[in-house]
C-alpha cells in the first residue's frame, strides 16, 4: 500500500486549474499521479463550496508555535535552574506569548526535559571506600 500524504495548497491549486481548463478527472490523475477518487472529492468540495484548504482536525489549537517551544528548550537548556515561572515570563517578554507554568512544563516534557532537584552528594573518603569494598567482599555470593 502507498504511502499517504496531505495534498498540499499549490497541488491543490493546480488540480483545480487542470479541471477548470476542462481536462476530465482521469487525465488529470494520470498526469499528477493521484488517485481519480481524490480528484473527485476536491472538485466536489471546490463546486461545493469554492473552497479546496485542507480542513484541520479538530482539537484545541496550539498556544505555542514550534520556534517559542524551541526557545523554550534552549532557554531551559541554558539556565539549567530556571524554574517554570521564570520561563513563561521569560516566553511572554521575548515573544508576547502568554503561556501558564504547566503549558511549559509540558512542552519540555515533550522534548524530554523534566525537573530534577540537584542533589550534593556527600565525598566518599578513603576510609568509606574501603569499608564498602570489604562490606562487599563478605557479603558476596
Amino acid at each position: 500500500m502507498a504511502q499517504r500524504k496531505h495534498l498540499d495548497d499549490f497541488l491543490r491549486g493546480r488540480i483545480i486549474g487542470r479541471l477548470e481548463c476542462g481536462r476530465t478527472q482521469l487525465k488529470v490523475s494520470e498526469e499528477l499521479g493521484i488517485a481519480q477518487s481524490v480528484i473527485s472529492r476536491l472538485w466536489q468540495r471546490f463546486q461545493d463550496d469554492g473552497n479546496v484548504s485542507r480542513c484541520y482536525s479538530t482539537g484545541r489549537p496550539r498556544v505555542t508555535t514550534p520556534n517559542e517551544d524551541r526557545y523554550l528548550a534552549v532557554t531551559a537548556k541554558r539556565n539549567r535552574r530556571s524554574t517554570a515561572s521564570d520561563m513563561s515570563r521569560q516566553l511572554s517578554s521575548a515573544t508576547g506569548t502568554t503561556v501558564s507554568r504547566q503549558t511549559v512544563y509540558r512542552c519540555l516534557g515533550h522534548i524530554g526535559l523534566y525537573a530534577r532537584r540537584p542533589v550534593k552528594c556527600v565525598p566518599l573518603t578513603a576510609t568509606h571506600c574501603r569499608l564498602r569494598l570489604a562490606w562487599s567482599r563478605e557479603h558476596a555470593l
